[in-house]
């Protein structure tokens, strides 16, 4: 089994002194299921990260097919994972042996058995590869909430085209590429098509349970979020126990006890949670104090309700919070959702 390449977006991973040096930026090897979750847990989960698997040499000799789909786009905490596999035009049935299907129709346990086959086995690894995008929910929530707002829709596009980009640049030899559709299918394509016009491209709704190689994405997507969810760290230094805070879905009621018993009055939530979920902003309706950052050169009529310095120490001669007081805020809490 080849080593796989981890990497964490604007960041150079090494061990020992930092260096540019392209073989210095992998951070340790996955060569199971069993060690996904430690190489997760080591990683700063308020940020974006990307792993790549090793590309087995006749993926760059043979017309390939590429799989993308992702996990996690509908719940209210944690990440969203983006995923691709790809492998041989001709190798189709090492998916099927491997028993790749929708996998939201296989158990856990189920997906977690072709996940480490997948790795493990020569006959899959040996013309298999993939890779994931973890997609923070802090990301998530700052690209919805940011000025020029992006949606859900176009952060899943842009982590779909760059893995496919990153499948090219490592010289996956692309020749058909799988998607399962966000929004209009025929939009999708048209988008991805001038993006990548060398490529055969379908995008289709439910393309996990119609493609093989759609359904390898899903698996490796679906298994790295489960595993991201099981080692999440608390910056915040919460204490769940077990991480029992739930699916993640806005049905689940143990999810519903944890958004109701975790909300700080004036910070909102951990970091685990994607703050621009309507979910989320209905658990803080009436209970948070109502904020606004001075803006001491704004023309707006003076705010009535409670101003965020006002919960800090000190303040500068023009109102604003002192950088001892906003390091400390940024640290403890959501500092990529509250920028300075």
């Amino acid at each position: 089994m080849e080593d796989i390449k981890i990497k964490e977006e604007n960041k150079t991973i090494a061990e020992g002194d930092p260096s540019d040096d392209e073989d210095k930026k992998d951070i340790g090897k996955i060569n199971s299921l069993k060690s996904l979750g430690p190489f997760i847990a080591s990683r700063e989960n308020s940020q974006n990260t990307v792993y790549l698997s090793d590309v087995p040499a006749v993926c760059k000799d043979k017309p390939c097919m590429l799989g993308v789909d992702e996990a996690g786009r509908g719940p209210v905490l944690g990440p969203m994972v983006y995923g691709i596999s790809y492998c041989p035009l001709e190798s189709k049935q090492a998916l099927i042996d491997l028993g790749c299907a929708d996998s939201k129709q296989l158990t856990e346990e189920k997906r977690d058995v072709i996940f480490n086959e997948l790795n493990t086995l020569e006959y899959a690894n040996s013309c298999v590869g993939w890779a994931v995008e973890i997609i923070s929910p802090n990301v998530i929530s700052t690209s919805m909430y940011r000025r020029a707002k992006c949606s859900l829709n176009e952060v899943s596009m842009e982590s779909a085209m760059g893995l496919i980009q990153q499948a090219i640049d490592a010289g996956v030899n692309i020749a058909e590429v799988y998607v399962d559709t966000v929004g209009p299918p025929e939009k999708y394509q048209e988008k991805l098509l001038r993006r990548f016009p060398n490529f055969k491209i379908t995008v289709a709704k439910k393309a996990d349970s119609t493609y093989p190689i759609v359904s390898a994405a899903s698996i490796c997507a679906k298994v790295t979020r489960d595993h991201a969810l099981k080692v999440w760290r608390f910056p915040e230094g919460l204490v769940i126990k077990d991480n029992a805070f739930g699916s993640g879905y806005p049905g689940d009621p143990v999810t519903k006890r944890f958004l109701t018993e975790h909300i700080d009055l004036v910070f909102g939530f951990p970091r685990l949670v994607r703050f621009s979920w309507s979910t989320a902003e209905n658990a803080l309706a009436n209970k948070a104090y109502d904020m606004e950052f001075d803006e001491p050169d704004s023309e707006m009529p003076k705010y009535a309700g409670t101003k965020l310095t006002k919960f800090f120490k000190g303040t500068t001669k023009d109102g604003e919070v002192i950088r001892e007081e906003c390091r400390f805020f940024k640290q403890r809490h959501l500092s990529s959702v509250f920028e300075f």
